[in-house]
């Protein structure tokens, strides 16, 4: 009776050892991976980890892109109203230039005065002249030939008067300087 009653007990009652059994035999299948399994982990691991090293360059590259083209704002957010300043300021030099003959007058004192704070104002804003004299040589990048003269005294490609003068804005032309350039003497 002791053998079938423990036998009845084990139908009715299942042991914890065969249950424990079939678990642990369960489990070492799940956690042991065949080595094609391993190497397919390994390489979706260093996909992703290439993923975010990629998309991490990305950001960075946004970042600096950005930053450039947010300075690039700030410089040049003025320069519509520089360029309308421009033909303004020829104006003024040109009154300078008239006024000159009386330079201990005080109305010619007075626009000295404006004419140094107008520099100091375009300066601070990056601005530039384009320094052009008579007998530089002629670079179209810079300067604008109104026409071409011929001359005896100045070499060809090279200008013989400035008319207006030229300006840059933080190294980008604003306008260029308008020029006479001189040519061949024509042989007759």
């Amino acid at each position: 009776m002791n053998k079938k009653a423990t036998s009845k007990k084990k139908e009715d009652n299942p042991s914890a050892e065969e249950p424990l059994e079939k678990e642990t035999t369960a489990n070492t299948e799940v956690v042991e991976e065949s080595p094609t399994e391993a190497e397919a982990s390994e390489d979706t691991l260093e996909f992703w980890k290439e993923q975010a090293m990629r998309q991490a360059a990305e950001l960075e590259n946004f970042r600096k892109r950005m930053t450039k083209e947010k300075s690039e704002a700030i410089i040049y957010a003025n320069q519509r109203l520089i360029e309308s300043l421009l033909p303004v300021l020829d104006n003024f030099e040109m009154g300078m230039q008239a006024a000159q003959g009386d330079e201990s007058s005080m109305i010619y004192q007075g626009m000295l005065m404006v004419q140094k704070q107008l520099a100091t104002f375009l300066e601070d804003l990056g601005v530039v002249t384009i320094e052009t004299k008579v007998g530089d040589i002629f670079d179209p990048a810079i300067h604008e030939a109104m026409s071409q003269e011929e001359s005896t005294e100045i070499k060809p490609e090279h200008i013989i008067r400035v008319y207006r003068k030229g300006y840059q804005l933080s190294g980008r032309l604003l306008r260029p300087a308008s020029v006479i350039v001189s040519k061949v003497e024509d042989a007759e």
